[in-house]
This record gives C-alpha cells, structure tokens and sequence, in this order.
C-alpha cells in the first residue's frame, strides 16, 4: 500500500484544481475518490456528433483515356454513370446554444453534401454551412433547435504548458468518448497540416474522428479545437494538436459576419531563428 500514497496523494491535487472534479465517493476504506464526472455532464452535451455525406461520380480511368475510347470505339455518351455514395465522421462544438452555432474543422464538412448533427440526447439535425476558413481549418454550422448546451470559450493565452486538459469527440464514430491529458507545448508551427498554425500540442488521446472535438479545461471552458495528430503507426502515440480558442474565436465571428474571412498581406515571410541562422547573420 505504501507504494500508492504519492500515486493517491497526486489524484487529490487534481481534484482540488476544480470545483467539477471532486464527488464525494468512496473506495473501500471509505477515503473520497477524485472524478471528473460533474463536469463531464455539463459539458458533454456541448460536443456533437458530425456526419457528412457525400456523392461522387466513378469511372474506371481507363474509360476515362481518350485513347483507349477510340482504340475500343466507345462514345463518350456510352461511359456507365456509376455514383458511389461516401460518408465520415467527426465531430463539432456548440458555441451559441439559442443561435444553434457549431464549429468545426473545415476537414470534417470538406465536399460534403449533406451533414448530420447527433446531440448527446439522441436527436439527429441537418446542418446548414455558414462559412469556412480552409486556411486555419475552421467551419461553422447551424442547426435549428431548442434546449441546446454551449461552450463557454476561454481565452487561450491564459493556457500554460502543464494545464490538465480533456479531448472531447467522436473517435473512429464510436460515439462521443473522453480522453485526458496535458498541455505539452503552446505555440507549434511549421508542421505543414495547415495555412496558419499555432497548435496547442497536448497527448490526451486524439483519434480520427476527433477532429473538430473540444480540448477544455477542469473548469469545463473551451480551450481549443482539436485538430490533428503525428500517427507514424497510424494510430495515437501521444503528440496531438488543436487550434487555440482565441484563433477559432477570431475565425468563427469573421465568418459568422461576411460568410468568409479577410487577411492582410504584408509581403514578407517570418521563420524561427535557430543557431544556424543566428551563425549565418552574425
């Protein structure tokens, strides 16, 4: 038993970070155990199940080649139109619960021509898309309905390396599932996955499926978007990133405005200085 203490002694710090994560349960000695169920229930209503759906003509290439067409005689009118029907899953973040206003990844709706929204209490909507931001990765939906739960949005900058958080979301289309975590580092760019980045880098579990998630606090506040993962193997290994609040805040009210966002050029390109630059300029 002595081997647990700092074990159990380290789950009591936790717990006393927030007023959500300690319920007075007990273990078999009667001693109260930590539990991030309460917040759980206030916020998981908040994160939404994402389903697009999307039809897509296919055509065997080869029917496709000019040559082949005038080596066999097909008309071009002869080809067969065969339509496949494609569908995928993600997930999403009610921000406005009396305007019905959802974000998202712009990856999750990308071509999709019909998008579904399932709550948490078993009822599915039709989203509508209000703008989209592929640059940053950041979409807004709307769905018309009543008795909706919202995020209450933080302002990330407050965020350090260290912080406990929670990634909501819909892995693999199980179903809404929570994974926990740290902030492992603030501010990564130069990753490639988008036009702009300035990700959050945490390893609480993010999966496909993911995407579009809620990473919150343990005061249940939206601290981010969940965005990406390094997966060599394909699967977690701990290195995952989702965009900023105060990124998505600023995208979402843009697109919420004009349908679309608008960036300044200023016609120079910044990168990090390393040492061999620091060398190179003197």
């Amino acid at each position: 038993m002595r081997l647990f203490k700092p074990f159990i002694v380290g789950l009591f710090s936790l717990a006393s970070m927030s007023s959500f994560a300690g319920l007075p349960l007990s273990d078999s000695q009667g001693q109260s155990l930590p539990t991030l169920a309460p917040l759980l229930e206030k916020v998981n209503p908040a994160v939404v199940n994402i389903a697009t759906f999307s039809t897509r003509n296919v055509v065997n290439p080869l029917l496709n080649d000019p040559f082949f067409q005038r080596f066999f005689n097909i008309p071009k009118n002869a080809l067969p139109d065969r339509r496949r029907t494609q569908s995928s899953a993600g997930s999403g973040v009610i921000v406005d619960a009396k305007a019905g206003t959802i974000v998202t990844n712009y990856h999750v709706i990308k071509g999709a021509d019909e998008i579904k929204i399932g709550l948490t209490d078993g009822r599915t909507f039709t989203a509508r898309l209000i703008g989209a931001d592929p640059e940053v990765d950041i979409a807004v939906l709307d769905i018309d309905a009543e008795g909706l739960s919202e995020l209450s949005i933080r302002d990330s900058s407050q965020v350090r390396i260290g912080d406990f958080v929670i990634a909501i979301g819909n892995p693999f289309g199980l179903g809404q599932t929570i994974t926990t975590g740290v902030v492992s580092a603030l501010g990564r760019s130069g990753l490639g996955i988008e036009g702009y980045e300035n990700f959050i880098q945490t390893d609480a579990s993010i999966n496909p499926g993911n995407s579009g998630g809620a990473l919150v606090d343990l005061g249940g506040e939206l601290v981010g978007i969940n965005t990406a993962i390094i997966a060599p193997s394909g699967g977690n290994v701990g290195i995952g990133f989702a965009i900023p609040s105060n990124m998505v805040r600023r995208v979402a009210n843009q697109l919420l405005e004009t349908g679309a966002v608008k960036r300044g050029w200023v016609g120079l390109s910044m990168q990090p200085l390393n040492a061999s630059l620091r060398q190179a300029f003197g």
